[in-house]
């Protein structure tokens, strides 16, 4: 957190941001999570009562998969309060809005706050496409913009960030029926590994390669080669949840590709992952110009 004046400003995000901890705690971003929930009544909060790897070892368990739910917004006020209380501004951002209530409810905890000192921003995103708004976002704060500027910035941001996973098994993505175009494929799950688009807040089926995930892989990198002319070279980054094959596949073939960009790799925290299943991996970057 950095001070505009006697002001601090606080960067607040949801878990489905998929950034890694230390990246997190060494900025002093402060995580509200989202809830996982099973049919037999048990509840977690995301990555802080599960984990990616144990959510997959309930699944096979309980053969089912979970619900999902948006942060409520009694959580949202307490976390607001603290610091609005404390005299700092706010800029919070999560899931996008197309996706969950978590941005709704973030509005309503404002406005039964009753203050401007909170800016709250529809990242039109989920994992680390969220996690590129953050990072840029923590470099404005860093030199000083103020949370209005931040925010402003962030709405800015987050029509130049590119989003795609290739998926290895669709039936999570299926059964969430948190992309509606994919019940149009579903019949050729087998064969199909499909890459999944974010665009504009929602899902979106781009290609559909048959076979080996290696093959979706290539087209994903192929499209980052092919903006490489307008690539933002701060950071690309590599998500996924619980595939190292594929992870050190589009490792190898990225760094010789792209040797001065700083290319992290996270892991899909366990709301992502209930939604995308295992083995899905994506590419996620910003360009200069959409």
């Amino acid at each position: 957190m950095e001070s505009i004046g006697d002001i601090m400003v606080k960067i607040i995000v949801d878990s489905t941001q998929d950034l890694t901890k230390e990246i997190l705690e060494k900025n002093d971003i402060e995580v509200v999570p989202l809830t996982v929930n099973f049919s037999d009544g048990e509840s977690y909060l995301d990555g802080v009562t599960i984990q990616t790897a144990e959510l997959y070892e309930k699944v096979k368990e309980k053969k089912e998969l979970p619900k999902t739910a948006a942060v409520t917004v009694g959580t949202l006020i307490d976390v607001f309060k603290k610091h609005i209380d404390n005299g700092d501004e706010i800029v919070y951002t999560g899931i996008s809005a197309q996706m969950s209530r978590s941005y709704e409810n973030a509005l309503l905890a404002k406005e039964e706050l009753g203050t401007d000192k909170i800016y709250v921003v529809d990242s039109k995103n989920l994992s680390t496409g969220i996690g590129l708004l953050i990072l840029k976002a923590i470099k404005d704060r860093d030199s000083g913009l103020s949370a209005k500027e931040i925010a402003k910035n962030m709405e800015k941001n987050r029509e130049l960030v590119l989003s795609q996973f290739a998926i290895e098994q669709m039936d999570y993505l299926y059964k969430g029926g948190r992309c509606s175009s994919v019940a149009k494929i579903f019949g050729s799950i087998l064969k199909i590994k499909p890459i999944i688009l974010v665009r504009d807040g929602k899902m979106h089926v781009g290609a559909k390669p048959l076979g080996k995930i290696t093959k979706a892989l290539d087209i994903m990198i192929n499209q980052i080669v092919a903006d490489k002319d307008r690539l933002d070279t701060d950071h690309i980054l590599v998500t996924h949840s619980i595939a190292p094959s594929s992870r050190d596949y589009i490792m190898e073939k990225l760094k010789p590709l792209f040797p001065n960009v700083d290319i992290i790799e996270t892991v899909a925290g366990s709301v992502i992952a209930s939604h995308c299943g295992p083995g899905t991996i994506g590419i996620l970057y910003m360009v200069k110009e959409k």
